[in-house]
Parts: C-alpha cells; structure tokens; sequence
C-alpha cells in the first residue's frame, strides 16, 4: 500500500505527535508498505529518507503550549506537489484542525483520508469559531480516529461526528532490553520534558523537592529536555540545587537508559495532555510511575492500578507520593510488574494492526465507489435511466 503521513509540527523539535508518526512510519516500513512523510523541517534538518520537508515552521502558542506549524501559500504549493507525486492509496492527516500542513492537504486531497485528532481541549474557543472554515475540509475524510477518549471528546464536542480510539503506539522491547546506566541509578527519580513549558510541570516537582530531599536526602532528581536550567531550580534553596541533574536532549537510547535506571519516573504534567506517551514509555522500560490525575493519565495508568496518581498541581500531595514510593520497594516491584503486564496493548503490534485496518476500510471503500461510478459511465442507457432505447 502506498501511504502518506501529513506531519502538522515541525520534525526538528521533538514532541509527542512526530514521534508517533516516526514510529508509525517506521512500522508501516517494516511490514512492506511504501510511507512518505510531509512535515515541516529546517533546512539543515537531518530526516529520515521518508521524509519529505515542506520548509521552516513558525512558532504558534497552541493547545496550552507552543507548536512550531507551517502555512502559507508556499506551504500549499509543496503539499500539492508531495500529493501529486505521490499517487497515495490512502492519506493520513494528523491534527487536521490545526492551521498547518493537516488542513492544508485536507483542502488539496483527493481519495481516501484517515485523520488522528490528538488534542484535548474541551474548551477551545479558538476551535469552536474556526469551526466553519474547517467543516469543508473535514467533510473530506473519510474515517477518523482519535489517540484517547478525552481527544476524541474534544472532536465530537467542537468539530461533529465521532472517531475510533486507538492509542499512541510504543516499542515495548525497545525500552525493555535498555541496559540501565549505573550512574543514573541509586535513589533517584526521573522527569522527561521541556523545561520551559509550564504545563509538563517540572515547577511543581521542583516545589515538591524540598520536602522528598528533607524525608530522604540522598535522593537526585535527573532532568532530561531542553529548556532554562537555571530558572528550573531557582526556587530551590541553594544547598539543594546540586541534588538535580540536567542531562539536556537525550538519544532515544539514553532515553530509554534512564527510564530502565531510575526508582520512580514523575509526570507531573498540569493540563493539555489527551494520551500521556512518556508514561507508556516509562512502563515499557519497567519504571514505577508517578503521575498527576489528569484523566488522560488515569486512563492510561488504568486509574491508578499501573502507576500511582496525585492530585493535580498539588506539590504535597507528589511529595508525600514519591517518599512513600522511594522507601517501599515492594511496592515499586508490584507497580513494574503491573505496568509491564498493562503496557502490552499499546505496543506497536497492536496499535499498528489497527491503524492499517482502518486504512483498509477506507481504500476499499473508495474501490467499491469507483467500481460503482465506472460501472454506471460504462452501462447501457436502460441502466442509467430504466428504460430501453427505441
């Protein structure tokens, strides 16, 4: 099958939606499907061969945070061409509400259009005004599927019509097998995220610190994500600062090294989220996970049974968590165990499964409504109009 992959967010800044589009790629790739990617890219951008730039991006806040999109009618000159030479059997936009690559080869394409919605956002007022500009575009597709309940609320409360749920996928193995590093491991708790962005909430676990260092004072907190280090601890009091340690952006392997080497990894994200991939990650790798009670999180955390929760935005209540998780080892044990077992249905496996038989339904679909159109160009006028010609 020949497929495309619309991108909306720019391929050299990494986030949550490109890594479930590499990884989708790279499974479909697997299995013997020819996948292109259209996404937005600087020029000096290593990519995939895959990967198609359709030119820099720009820095829009959205969604609580700060998308790097692409627009423009040089945008929808190169989506036009990537369609036209690509003869796709089926196209598959993600974040096609969004003004970026998505909507414009929404607007462009022809044949079938699978589109994942990844957005929570239940209130979007933005979405709700734009809503008469996107209805045309979006009348186009031809299924729909959604990476949570929670985005596909958002879908039906905003745009109309509904979605499958089909999750973010991982490869389990892949942080399985990590070989934890020794320095990284001995007391410690782990955050990946961008620093800079309030809602990935490293300030609430930096407000929570003092009292873990206080409760257990060889505990480190290791950093992993690009951002101001030295506006994240400025809070904390000087003689503790030296307790975290920033690792900057990190490999998917160093990635998936820390998560297989730390006690507890923290998610105290405040809001925004409608999946939660990182915590996936994290009980791939076999980390007891800590987690703010978003719904998104609970769901994914099997309200609380794979990874414990706390109160949103509440830095006692993560403090009080992450003591109790630090000095109780069996219960870090029965967490792994559970997260490992639970982890299992988000793998690459499955959740790639069912990605390719949603596109099989739409491209055999569109086959039965060309047979149908040729059939009825090519039949005698009596099966056209029901009456026989004199």
């Amino acid at each position: 099958m020949r497929i495309g992959i619309v991108c909306p967010y720019s391929w050299d800044v990494p986030g949550g939606v490109q890594f479930h589009i590499r990884d989708l790629a790279d499974h479909l790739i697997r299995l013997g499907h020819s996948v292109s990617v259209l996404a937005p890219a600087d020029d000096d951008t290593p990519l995939p061969p895959y990967v198609v730039s359709a030119g820099r991006a720009v820095p829009v806040p959205y969604n609580g945070s700060v998308a790097r999109l692409n627009f423009g009618f040089l945008s929808a000159a190169r989506v036009r061409r990537w369609l036209h030479e690509g003869t796709f059997d089926v196209i598959h936009i993600h974040e096609p509400a969004s003004p970026s690559l998505g909507l414009l080869s929404c607007w462009a394409a022809r044949g079938p259009i699978v589109a994942t919605f990844h957005t929570s956002n239940p209130r979007s007022r933005a979405m709700i005004a734009a809503y008469p500009i996107l209805q045309p575009a979006l009348e186009k597709i031809s299924a729909r599927i959604a990476v949570s309940e929670y985005a596909r609320r958002t879908l039906v409360e905003h745009l109309g019509g509904d979605a499958v749920v089909i999750p973010n996928g991982v490869d389990v193995d892949f942080f399985a097998r990590a070989e934890p590093r020794p320095e990284w491991q001995g007391g410690t708790l782990g955050f990946i995220g961008r620093i800079d962005e309030p809602r990935k909430g490293l300030p609430v676990l930096m407000k929570a610190l003092p009292h873990i260092l206080a409760a257990r004072p060889d505990t480190r907190l290791l950093v992993a994500g690009r951002g101001d280090e030295e506006e994240a601890v400025a809070s904390l009091p000087a003689e503790m600062r030296s307790r975290v340690e920033f690792l900057g952006m990190v490999s998917d392997e160093d990635k998936a090294r820390l998560l297989r080497s730390v006690d507890v990894y923290v998610a105290p994200n405040t809001g925004g989220e409608s999946f939660g991939i990182i915590l996936v990650e994290a009980m791939s790798a076999g980390a007891p996970v800590l987690a703010s009670d978003l719904d998104a999180f609970a769901q994914v955390l099997d309200q609380g049974a794979a990874g414990e929760l706390f109160a949103n935005e509440d830095a006692e209540a993560l403090a009080k968590a992450a003591v109790s998780l630090l000095g109780d080892p069996l219960r870090r044990a029965e967490l792994r165990d559970r997260g490992s077992a639970h982890v299992r249905r988000f793998d690459w496996s499955t959740v790639g499964a069912d990605i390719l038989a949603v596109y099989e339904t739409v491209t055999a679909g569109a086959a039965a409504v060309d047979a149908d159109e040729r059939r009825g160009r090519l039949a005698p006028p009596v099966a056209r109009s029901g009456r026989w010609p004199r």
